[in-house]
């Protein structure tokens, strides 16, 4: 399916994370949405590390533990990106020469009954001219028992992409998110900005807050980024 194929008619899919390969480069995305003040209440912007959101106004800023947080970190070859304080962890295990799944196991779903929001996570992984993949979720299961599902691709389809986010559809409470990362058909963009304006605009226009996009040139390794922040309609191109 395509992006707007997929998320057409959803207009709460939450936070999302999505890795795959895009022609000779691996394509890396992030986004975030909101129904609340606060969860509005964010941009994103880049830092030498990464990615990294704040609060677009300090006055009305909820928990800083669920909102401000490290979104992208690079170590080494490996790039992760999650929805939450996990990313840091993630880095942390990577550097001392232990794993992914290491690190999330320490990790559960948000503290924000009723809704316990799911910890989503990816890990893209570049290594002699190819690449390979992780996503997980940390969900809450019956009677609040976490869930850790984790998803390997370690031969990626080229003009394939696969996302998993937060929520399944909008409600009251949001349920989370269900089954495998979807399929996303990413053939039919040849630049960062196409695919970039593509699941931009596939995203519900009243939710949506802020993306995040990065390609990374597989023989080269030269990469491309860009940013857009609801509040002020900013772009930012790296």
């Amino acid at each position: 399916m395509t992006f707007n194929e997929y998320l057409c008619g959803n207009t709460y899919p939450g936070r999302g994370v999505l890795l795959g390969k895009m022609g000779n480069s691996a394509l890396i995305g992030y986004f975030i949405m909101g129904r609340s003040t606060g969860s509005r209440n964010r941009v994103f912007e880049l830092d030498d590390d990464g990615l990294r959101t704040r609060a677009f106004d300090e006055s009305k800023l909820p928990d800083p533990s669920l909102y401000v947080y490290h979104a992208v970190r690079v170590f080494g070859n490996c790039t992760v990106v999650t929805n939450g304080e996990q990313t840091d962890t993630v880095y942390r295990y990577l550097r001392d020469g232990k794993t992914f799944e290491d690190a999330l196991r320490t990790w559960t779903y948000e503290p924000d009954p009723p809704i316990l929001t799911p910890r989503i996570s990816g890990l893209l992984t570049l290594e002699n001219g190819g690449m390979s993949y992780k996503l997980s979720i940390l969900k809450s299961g019956k009677d609040a028992m976490v869930i850790r599902q984790f998803f390997e691709y370690p031969e990626p389809v080229q003009g394939q992409a696969h996302l998993i986010h937060t929520y399944a559809h909008d409600g009251n409470p949001v349920p989370s998110f269900s089954g495998e990362p979807a399929a996303i058909d990413v053939s039919g963009y040849t630049t960062l900005d196409d695919v970039t304006d593509a699941l931009w605009n596939a995203l519900d226009e009243n939710n949506r807050v802020s993306l995040f996009t990065r390609t990374i040139d597989l023989t080269s390794g030269e990469m491309q980024m860009r940013v857009i922040n609801k509040q002020g309609e900013s772009l930012c191109k790296n």
